[in-house]
């Protein structure tokens, strides 16, 4: 059991997921643990001029199991996602469709979006030059800007206490889960709804990206693009999702009898303070970041059973990071396994963190790390450090660091730890 100072103790009672490896989290954990590939060429747009033409897609996404009709038409895709992983979190922590009295006041939302409406902006930006302002939508400015996916999320399900997003790049997701740990812990909510959203799969977006470098063009091999850690890597997948956790006072959950898949322990949040892209030389502000969230857990370095990490498969990010965690774990790296879900399901930007924390509280309740994909290669920056490669590994879990990790130098780490009762 972890010792919490100062606060009240959070655990975790729903999960909800939309990945391009499906829109659930069923399916996205069957996937991920099997070792499967959610990446292939963009079919959202047209591509062909671009030097990436890959993504991570959620095929058949189908929003109308969160939305009516009219509701899709005013929502941006990220908000789309947003709600359907909100839905299924609600519904697996045994919560009402529609909160009401103390329970609604209580419950706060945090979702994250590192761009917010990206499709919505582009596209309604391109009308008005195009067709003229008179041709802009009147949903334009709610559907693009950041906060909405957290403003209609509370507006679906009646959640009246606290609501708005962080926005730190890729940091975003990490950032919400955090930050609702610590507004539970100090009483301003008993339950959250805590994730991030992004659907970023859009022409400028990717042309952005591609400009800087950062994407890899792998386009005829899509499923091999994604390499966290191998020497080969070319650069990142983008990527679209969402994901949710519920995060619940301990004796709040206990009360109404709710399942509870892990605890939150500790968050740690830092900056670089050093580049706009690049990380700090060593890794030093995630290492930071990890420690903080390691103090308030009440644990060691050598506790760590699991690092989710950051692990976009760049150049430069990906040595910085195992050097990091080299750092923070020390004599203690033979022990700990090292996964990179983005290897199977791309890069999802702000939602991120939040992405990979669901991987995580499934794979401390099942004792299960999953893969990481494409690595036949290792980095030599791993040392010890068992990075999973290619296939799942079985093993006992406790506790776990979840990285995320942001451009202008933004870090996040969240610590969880399985739930023994």
């Amino acid at each position: 059991m972890s010792f919490v100072a100062g606060g009240r103790r959070v655990v975790v009672t729903g999960l909800g997921a939309v990945t391009a490896l499906g829109a659930d989290v069923p399916s996205y954990w069957r996937r991920l643990v099997a070792g499967e590939s959610g990446i292939g060429p963009i079919s959202l747009f047209d591509a062909s001029g671009l030097t990436a033409r890959i993504a991570g897609e959620v095929d058949d996404f189908d929003p109308s199991v969160a939305l009516d009709r009219k509701e899709v038409r005013r929502n941006d895709r990220a908000t789309q996602m947003a709600l359907v992983s909100c839905r299924e979190a609600m519904d697996d922590a045994g919560l009402p469709e529609r909160l009401d009295g103390e329970l609604a006041e209580m419950t706060g939302v945090l979702m994250a979006s590192g761009l917010g409406g990206t499709n919505t902006l582009i596209d309604q930006i391109a009308t008005c030059r195009i067709e003229g302002p008179g041709r802009v939508s009147p949903f334009f400015i709610p559907m693009a800007i950041a906060n909405m996916p957290a403003g209609v999320t509370g507006i679906r399900f009646g959640a009246l206490g606290p609501n708005y997003s962080t926005t730190s790049a890729c940091a975003s997701s990490g950032h919400a889960l955090g930050e609702s740990y610590e507004i539970i812990r100090r009483g301003d909510a008993n339950v959250m709804l805590a994730g991030g959203c992004e659907a970023p799969v859009a022409d400028a977006t990717v042309a952005g990206f591609a400009r800087m470098k950062a994407l890899s063009t792998r386009n005829d091999e899509p499923e091999a693009a994604s390499r966290p850690f191998d020497a080969d890597r070319d650069g990142f997948v983008v990527a679209e999702g969402a994901g949710t956790l519920i995060l619940e006072e301990l004796e709040h959950a206990r009360r109404r009898g709710a399942r509870i898949y892990a605890e939150v322990c500790g968050y740690g949040a830092t900056a670089d303070g050093y580049h706009i892209t690049t990380p700090s030389p060593g890794g030093i502000g995630a290492v930071r970041a990890a420690r903080r969230a390691l103090h308030k857990a009440g644990l060691e370095p050598k506790d760590i059973d699991l690092v989710s990490a950051h692990a976009t498969s760049t150049g430069e990010g990906d040595p910085t990071e195992l050097t990091g965690i080299n750092t923070l774990v020390g004599e203690h790296a033979g022990a700990v396994s090292v996964t990179a879900t983005k290897s199977s399901i791309g890069h999802t930007l702000g939602a991120a963190g939040a992405v990979a924390a669901v991987a995580t509280v499934k794979a401390l309740d099942d004792g299960v790390v999953p893969p990481t994909l494409n690595l036949h290669q290792p980095d030599e920056a791993a040392g010890e450090l068992d990075l999973t490669p290619l296939t799942a590994r079985e093993r006992e879990l406790d506790v776990a660091l979840v990285n995320a990790f942001g451009f202008g130098g933004q870090n996040s780490a969240v610590v969880l730890q399985r739930w023994n009762g």
